[in-house]
């Protein structure tokens, strides 16, 4: 696993530090897909993609998880699907649920210009709480880096829970992770800062199967890469 950060977008902030956030869900496992086991948000803005883009088209699913749903939804539309996830726990359990599509253990920060993964250009990113886990500091860098991945004109859905937190740890599914979020008007200018145009935007309360995750307000915004 490289976590490196030498590169233009990476200069100036503070070396991403992942230290526990794999290894809680390696843990976690496919009890995730348990916790969580209604993704009406997801699965909307999925569909979203399937009606956008011609079959065929090349999609990356940035912290795929389990692959479940959206690397399989995908796979099944016709796309080209490659997920990449920091969780090698995560990745093997893709691997078995979509076995159509390609996965990589790869940290976000590999996939910058000029980083060790050169994955090539996508027509679409899907990034479905992803973000979440990395420090405020770091999250335009992210964005910058998907816009860089992305074709021109290509799309992007992100997934965030609306909160005014930073590198907060917090209780999950008998671990603990590290997670930030934003107000909606907050996250609005950072994905316009980003390179993007918000096409569509909707937003659920959520509420998890488990004790330990309280109820969460969940924003999804289906984008545009803007050249």
């Amino acid at each position: 696993m490289t976590n490196g950060t030498s590169g233009t977008d990476y200069e100036g902030i503070e070396p991403p530090d992942r230290s526990g956030q794999a290894e809680a869900f390696d843990v976690i496992g496919d009890r995730y897909d348990e916790a969580f086991p209604h993704k009406e948000g997801q699965v909307s803005a999925g569909e979203w993609l399937i009606g956008t883009l011609p079959a065929g088209s090349r999609v990356l699913d940035l912290g795929c998880g389990t692959g479940l749903p959206t690397a399989l939804q995908l796979a099944d539309a016709g796309f080209q699907v490659t997920g990449v996830d920091l969780s090698g726990g995560m990745v093997e359990l893709a691997r078995k649920n979509v076995p159509a599509a390609t996965f990589r253990q790869l940290d976000i920060a590999d996939l910058r210009p000029g980083g060790p993964a050169d994955l090539g250009r996508f027509d679409a990113v899907a990034a479905f709480f992803a973000l979440l886990m990395l420090p405020r500091a770091e999250i335009p860098v992210a964005l910058r880096t998907i816009h860089s991945l992305l074709s021109p004109g290509g799309l992007f859905i992100l997934s965030m829970v609306e909160a005014d937190v930073d590198d907060f740890a917090i209780p999950f599914l008998g671990n603990t992770i590290r997670v930030s979020g934003y107000l909606r008007d907050d996250l609005h200018k950072i994905i316009d800062e980003g390179g993007f145009d918000i096409v569509k935007e909707s937003s659920y309360t959520y509420a998890p199967e488990v004790t330990d995750v309280p109820p969460e307000e969940q924003l999804f915004f289906c984008c545009r890469r803007r050249d």
